[in-house]
């Protein structure tokens, strides 16, 4: 079965590098780059954000938290989503009011520019690194299990191949290349 699942796996990794690529050709600007020209409707957004949430530390973390915590890791799967809903409320919405991309641009159009667009950028860096650990280690395991590698070399090598391809999913395709991979991933998963 082993060639089969590479295939498989090396077809799904084309189909969203080409989706990637279609996307980041019909980026003409910020808006298209930052908010996939706002142009997804509601459950285009609905079924990506599924994907998005479909992800190594959602499956392995709330798994690993319910196993090992019982219904206190239950709790913290709701408090999972929960905050999303903070987030999209609280932050997503007024951002999206405010014509601005990311919340270094609000602040900076309120406050000294340089200053808060270095704090922004330091802690987004920060935050982000700590999460995407967790993400391409999770990633990294299943994926090396898919393809059968059990080298601790091999390991390492998938976790910075998977890396390196969301970088270029999002450096290419924007938010639109990565909503329309998420959606796929939804579908799939």
């Amino acid at each position: 079965h082993r060639p089969l699942i590479i295939t498989l796996f090396a077809i799904f990794v084309v189909a969203t590098l080409v989706i990637t690529v279609w996307a980041g050709r019909q980026t003409r600007n910020a808006a298209d780059f930052y908010a996939g020209g706002r142009q997804f409707t509601g459950f285009q957004n609905g079924l990506a954000v599924s994907g998005d949430y479909m992800s190594a530390a959602s499956f392995l973390g709330i798994a690993g938290a319910i196993a090992l915590f019982g219904y206190d890791g239950f709790l913290y799967s709701i408090g999972f989503l929960v905050a999303w809903l903070v987030a999209l409320l609280l932050v997503a919405e007024p951002l999206r009011n405010s014509g601005r991309y990311t919340m270094g641009d609000v602040l900076a159009y309120r406050m000294r520019q340089r200053p808060v667009r270095t704090a922004a950028g330091a802690s987004t860096i920060v935050v982000s690194i700590f999460y995407l650990l967790a993400q391409m280690a999770g990633a990294g395991v299943l994926v090396s299990l898919l393809l059968g590698i059990t080298s601790d070399g091999g390991k390492v090598a998938i976790v910075a191949l998977v890396g390196v391809l969301m970088i270029v999913y999002v450096t290419i395709g924007g938010m639109k290349g990565t909503t329309w991979v998420q959606m796929v991933k939804a579908v799939l998963l």
